[in-house]
């Protein structure tokens, strides 16, 4: 059994980005994986402070919200896949501050490495260059951690909820379970 930890930075309960996590869910269930869902687009996470007190006490961060959750999480898991919407050519604010506190990780020199990696992402414009300010950053962020990008949905074109539903957005999102 393969443990999934997804994290989420779209704060639309039924959004498009949602809708693709759904579906990667609910194949991870079908075929006998776990998947761990955290909704931070719709949470309060503070941003790395840059103290180094990472594990100091015993968890990933000296904040005490829902990010020594996700590095518990991830710790355990076999793969990762952050999915987010993309907000003016870029990281969604809401999932930056998490990515941000990967640092700590590296910090706590905690053995995060030899896990897989996925994207789920969309956006508005039918450009596939505007993934490039989610996509680039992700893959170098992934290197130092020891993660292997193994693969990405990336849905453009699409804005209204439900607009990703006349795509093969999940689909393919529920077809990274195969590679995860």
């Amino acid at each position: 059994m393969s443990k999934i930890v997804v994290i989420n930075g779209s704060p639309r309960k039924n959004g498009n980005t949602s809708r693709m996590v759904s579906a990667l869910v609910d194949e991870a269930g079908r075929k006998g994986s776990e998947a761990k869902v955290f909704e931070v687009g719709k949470m309060k996470l503070d941003g790395c402070m840059a103290c180094c007190g990472c594990y100091g006490n015993g968890k990933a961060c000296v904040s005490s919200d829902i990010f020594n959750d996700i590095a518990d999480a991830i710790e355990s898991s076999d793969s990762i896949v952050l999915a987010m919407p993309v907000y003016w050519y870029s990281i969604p604010g809401q999932i930056k501050n998490v990515i941000d506190r990967f640092f700590a990780f590296v910090v706590g020199k905690r053995d995060v490495s030899g896990k897989r990696f996925a994207l789920i992402s969309c956006c508005e414009e039918d450009d596939l260059t505007v993934f490039d300010g989610v996509k680039e950053p992700l893959i170098r962020t992934v290197k130092p951690l020891g993660w292997t990008y193994v693969g990405d949905v990336l849905v453009p074109g699409v804005l209204d909820e439900g607009d990703v539903d006349g795509t093969d957005g999940c689909s393919r999102a529920a077809e990274l379970v195969n590679i995860l």
